[in-house]
């Protein structure tokens, strides 16, 4: 399976890119601009768009397909829920960059016990790449 990872710009928060996706939902799903198909689409659809967040990946979302958008860029639909991953070291880039599935971290455990964590704390942990 084959991934994609890109900068939340703007977003310097998990829950600011939270709020950012939500208000651009539509119909279950919502769509992210680019100015190129990605070579590779076929191969992406079904795989994960992985979210960075000052220098970690931080979440996920379900790539469910292609479209191209009015302006001529490309839309990539991605399904609604933003799934958060065990946070991992990346480099920030531009635009978007393939990532293998050997590479893409793990979701975050939701029986782990960190939701019950008080935000702060679950922020620095994740800042330390401790979550």
């Amino acid at each position: 399976m084959l991934h994609l990872s890109r900068v939340a710009v703007g977003a310097a928060t998990l829950e600011l890119l939270a709020a950012r996706i939500a208000e651009r939902a539509r119909g279950g799903e919502v769509a992210i601009s680019t100015r190129h198909r990605p070579t590779r689409h076929a191969e992406l659809v079904g795989g994960s768009l992985y979210w960075i967040i000052r220098h970690r990946l931080v979440a996920r979302q379900t790539i469910l397909g292609f479209a191209t958008a009015e302006d001529g860029r490309c839309a990539i639909r991605l399904a609604l829920p933003l799934v958060p991953v065990r946070t991992t070291p990346r480099r920030a880039h531009q635009g978007w960059r393939y990532l293998a599935a050997e590479e893409a971290p793990p979701d975050r455990d939701a029986g782990d016990g960190t939701a019950d964590l008080p935000p702060a704390l679950r922020q620095e942990l994740d800042a330390l790449a401790l979550l």
